[in-house]
């Protein structure tokens, strides 16, 4: 039986630990949405000159002090110190923006791929990172001022909207002139200089407050949420990953893939021309050399050619039946004509442990044929494993696909759960390891949580180049 899982899934995060994700329900939020959001920005707005002075300070001081001592050498050193300083104070910028509401800002790659991590490399590579030196400048000069700017812009909005709403409360306290008229020069006595001896002038100039301080908090969220992207774009821009090191980042990651890929390929038909070898081709060769003696005999021994007759009879009848086995460890007939959903169905009623059934996805949805045959081999593997070696007693298999905001990407998550004792592990040319180069090859990732006692999850991610967001369930 098919049943629907809340929108609340588990996947892998970049650590390979276990996550749980939130999609989503809209991305344009409207005014209610904006005003909902500022409790946020205006504590991220409020906070910005404090974190800004400090970081100033702190970076400044250090800075400049490695600068002045650089003709002994130690100079450099404070230097590094400034510059691991100024990458920390970026990355809590860069925590706070998303505190705020904000889509996460991907930081660069630190490490140098294909460099060894040596302690010299540790302590003076910081010397020849551009990022480094960005996160300096943004910490030192750029933070501050837009921060002064922003902070000083959320103040005064603030504090008029604020106030003008509050007036009619506490204007009473400001000292009065002989003409009734407040002794400070207010809005009215600047707006409507002719009024002054004209009816009450304390109303007036409640009315007057009133309408701007209702004008100023009306557009509250739109400053606030102005500012908030004000300092996302420099953030992204100065903090951010550069996105040539996306491309080469992909280029790495489709190299990786592609290398996978021919790996699990080569090792899928080397075991099929082992199985075809000690299989089929050997029940071939024992038909051949029964027909060769039923032809000797047949004349001679007439009972005798009826028996190996009915032996090679036999023997075909077995070889069809392996081959038939090998064409649908190819592709199965159930998932070329049903889908994937019906193929795991069939799949889990085959097993020999219960299997319960969790699918979010659309009852006729098709993905693209590699992905479904991978997702049914993958989860075929896993089924088997569960039941060689995990001794549970019941197996939950999820089926869902996962939106990712940040990237508006699609994943196709599934995972295989058993209360089984647990204990597996990634280990080179096992089970598990053939997987995840499967994974490699369409780019997806392998997760692996088995705890000693279990239980056990593995999930195997997969990413779709096109979107499918009617298939996604949300509550």
């Amino acid at each position: 039986m098919t049943t629907t899982t809340p929108a609340t899934i588990p996947h892998s995060g970049e650590s390979g630990s276990l996550e749980t994700v939130q999609i989503p329900l809209s991305k344009n939020p409207g005014y209610r949405g904006l005003w909902r959001s500022v409790p946020r920005e205006l504590g991220f707005l409020l906070l910005a000159l404090p974190v800004a002075v400090i970081a100033l300070s702190v970076l400044s001081t250090v800075f400049f002090t490695g600068v002045g001592m650089v003709a002994i050498f130690v100079g450099l050193f404070v230097i590094v110190a400034a510059l691991y300083a100024a990458r920390g104070f970026g990355l809590v910028e860069l925590t706070r923006l998303r505190w705020a509401g904000q889509p996460a800002i991907r930081p660069p790659r630190w490490e140098r791929d294909g460099q060894p991590v040596t302690p010299l490399r540790t302590l003076l590579g910081p010397l020849v990172g551009g990022h480094y030196w960005l996160y300096l400048l943004h910490g030192m000069v750029v933070n501050f001022v837009i921060s002064l700017v922003s902070w000083t812009v959320t103040v005064v909005w603030l504090s008029i909207a604020l106030g003008g709403v509050s007036f009619w409360l506490w204007g009473w306290s400001i000292p009065q002139g002989q003409e009734g008229a407040t002794g400070l020069l207010g809005l009215g006595e600047v707006i409507l200089p002719g009024t002054q001896g004209v009816g009450n002038p304390y109303l007036v100039e409640s009315l007057l407050e009133l309408a701007f301080g209702l004008a100023f908090l009306a557009t509250l969220p739109y400053v606030t949420r102005g500012l908030v992207l004000v300092h996302r774009f420099i953030g992204q821009g100065m903090l951010g990953a550069w996105r040539s090191e996306a491309l080469t980042r992909e280029v790495a990651d489709l190299s990786a893939s592609r290398g996978a890929a021919v790996v699990a390929e080569d090792r899928g038909l080397r075991r099929l021309e082992r199985d075809i070898h000690d299989g089929p081709q050997q029940r071939l060769v024992r038909l051949q050399m029964d027909l060769a003696s039923a032809e000797r005999k047949l004349d001679t021994d007439p009972a005798a050619v009826r028996a190996l007759l009915a032996e090679a009879r036999e023997q075909a009848h077995d070889t069809l039946e392996e081959l038939r086995a090998l064409s649908r460890g190819l592709v199965p007939p159930i998932l070329q004509d049903r889908g994937l959903t019906v193929a795991l169905e069939s799949l889990a009623a085959r097993s020999t442990i219960p299997v319960a059934l969790e699918f979010q996805l659309e009852p006729g949805l098709r993905l693209p044929s590699e992905i479904e045959r991978s997702v049914y081999f993958i989860a075929a593997e896993l089924l088997t494993n569960a039941a060689k070696h995990s001794r549970a007693s019941g197996i939950r298999l999820h089926l869902a696909l996962r939106r990712v905001p940040d990237d508006d990407s699609t994943w196709l998550d599934l995972w295989v759960i058993d209360n089984g004792i647990g204990g597996a592990v990634l280990t080179e040319s096992h089970g598990l390891c053939g997987l995840d180069e499967r994974l490699r090859g369409l780019r997806g990732l392998l997760s692996i949580d088995s705890p000693a006692g279990g239980p056990t999850n593995v999930g195997a991610h997969i990413p779709l180049a096109e979107t499918l967001p009617g298939s996604i369930v949300v509550s």
